[in-house]
């Protein structure tokens, strides 16, 4: 199967930096244009250029936005409508993790997870929603992860903001299928991404890490970002024409949850 986004327009929240990034090099290699946003102006920089190698000739525009606010959501939807024309795939990827007792969470800590993982997701779609009904096409793909199915102990509040979200997703696909806009979530489990690397900075600790997470997964190994951002190509396409208010697991199999 070959997949295009030829003709598309794609805005991509945290894509400066592991699954964003290699999404939208999947994107753009598919032919789409690609607005990536983050908060990091030279992080951004250096997510274009790459994003540009991996899809010479491609249209790439970075977008510096803190998407946990609604002014941050506003500027960054206008910003990808004006250098893009529109926007037909909206993928909500920007998060952090946090995981904690839940009598060490704050109220703040609450807030600012929520503001991100679950208000940054309504405020986007709420932006992006009416042109796309409009133009009767497109892509909302919410970047969750497993605990949001299964929720372990400690887990807090990224857990309860991920399964939030993965509820809005169901409702809200229902909503607009009619329109010809397909909601789905992607549930990722151990992924070599950006928050695993900033945690073990050294080459020798990653690869330890990797080694020693891959012995609790049942397919024997930490997934790639490239393998992720696959998946996310297949929903954002023309392919998945027929899928929508899925949570699909992106894991390995280790999730406990089908």
């Amino acid at each position: 199967m070959q997949i295009s986004l030829a003709g598309r327009t794609a805005l991509i929240t945290g894509g400066s930096k592991g699954l964003g990034l290699a999404m939208a090099e999947s994107f753009a290699a598919a032919g789409a244009e690609v607005a990536l946003v983050a908060r990091n102006a030279a992080t951004l920089a250096a997510a274009e250029a790459s994003v540009r190698a991996a899809a010479p000739g491609a249209r790439t525009v970075a977008i510096a936005a803190d998407v946990a606010t609604a002014a941050g959501c506003e500027a960054a939807f206008e910003a990808a409508v004006t250098a893009l024309g529109r926007v037909d795939i909206l993928v909500n990827n920007a998060g952090a993790a946090r995981a904690a007792p839940f009598l060490a969470t704050s109220d703040e800590g609450w807030r600012e997870d929520l503001d991100l993982k679950l208000f940054a997701h309504i405020r986007l779609c709420r932006l992006a929603l009416p042109g796309m009904q409009q133009r009767r096409w497109g892509r909302i793909i919410n970047v969750l992860a497993v605990g949001a199915k299964a929720p372990g102990k400690n887990s807090l509040p990224s857990t309860v903001s991920r399964a939030a979200s993965m509820a809005m997703t169901k409702a809200l696909a229902g909503e607009v299928a009619a329109d010809g806009v397909l909601v789905n979530a992607l549930m990722t489990g151990l992924v070599d991404s950006d928050q695993w690397r900033r945690r073990y900075p050294g080459d020798a600790d990653l690869a330890a890490w990797k080694a020693q997470a891959g012995k609790t997964i049942p397919i024997g190994r930490v997934g790639e970002p490239q393998e992720f951002a696959n998946v996310a190509l297949f929903l954002a396409s023309d392919a998945a024409s027929y899928v929508s208010g899925v949570a699909l697991n992106v894991d390995g199999g280790v999730s406990p949850v089908v």
